[in-house]
Parts: structure tokens; sequence; C-alpha cells
């Protein structure tokens, strides 16, 4: 009997796709509005002291902060929800793996070598990976605390392809 495991959806496809794109569009437009403030309140003379150098600085560290934050924000956003959409399934011998834009990544059971959490979690949510190795080719497909009952889905892999869940 197939078990099938599926992120739920919280935003569009569309969306998470594009939401690099939006957020360096958001981050340019709050840059130009700082550029605005800048030029429209700053006193500007055309020799090189230090009010000039103090609005520079004030202008470099506010760049860095606008394309700083829209880098955090995208990295967290894609980290807990790039995988919205996808599904994992289980048939007798295979797990398939299909991503919300149509892609499968299909891997045997018995080719299965390692089912590991991955050691040091850079953004969460923590990744568990499957590792599967077939001819002498690599392939993996990696779950996350986002997918509902992904417990469920390690335990099943675990147990039909004879290779323990490391932690």
């Amino acid at each position: 009997m197939a078990e099938v495991f599926e992120y739920p959806a919280q935003f569009p496809g569309w969306f998470i796709e594009y939401f690099d794109f939006l957020a360096w569009c958001i981050a340019v437009v709050v840059l130009a509005g700082v550029w605005v403030m800048f030029f429209r309140y700053g006193k500007f003379s055309y020799g090189i002291d230090f009010g000039c150098l103090w609005k520079s600085t004030v202008i470099i560290i506010l760049t860095t902060a606008v394309l700083g934050v829209k880098q955090v924000v995208t990295v967290r956003f894609l980290a807990e929800h790039g995988e919205d959409g996808n599904v994992v399934r289980i048939d007798d011998g295979t797990l398939s793996y299909t991503y919300r834009d149509g892609k499968t990544t299909i891997i045997g059971l018995e080719d299965i070598v390692r089912i590991y959490k991955e050691p040091v979690t850079f953004n969460p949510p923590p990744k568990f990976y499957v590792v599967a190795d077939k001819a002498g080719k690599r392939d993996s497909v990696f779950v996350t605390e986002n997918l509902p009952r992904y417990e469920t889905l390690l335990k099943i892999l675990a147990e039909r392809s004879n290779v323990p869940f490391e932690r």
C-alpha cells in the first residue's frame, strides 16, 4: 500500500518561486527611498570635509543594512517554505519525491544506503537526508520537520530498506 506525505502549501507556488525577486524589488524600493531622503535633506558641498565623510558613511551603512536584511529574510523564508507543495510517496519498492514544479526523483528502497539527520542545522528546520547508491551513482532527497508525519516517513523508510536511521 502506498504511503503519501505532502508538505502543506501555505503560499502559492509562483510566490515561493519568485520570492527572491520580490524581496529584491522591495529592498531596492526601500533603498531608493533612503537615497531620496538623503538627497532631499542632505546638504552637499563639492569639497571634501567631515560632513561629506559622515553622509557617505551613513549611506554605505544603510545600503548594507537594506540589502543584508533582504538576504536574511529570503534565506529564512526559503528554508521554511521552500518545500511547500512537494509530495513524498513510498510505494512497494520505491521512494518518489515530486517537486511542486512537476519534477520527480525516484529512488529504489533497496538502493538506500543511508538515512540521517544533517549534523549541523544552519537554517531551520533541520533536514533529514535519504541517500541512495545505484550502480555507483549517488542520489539523495531530503525532508524537513515541516513535513507532516515526517517521523512516520523515516520510520517506514528505515523498516522497508533495512537501513537504520541515524540521528
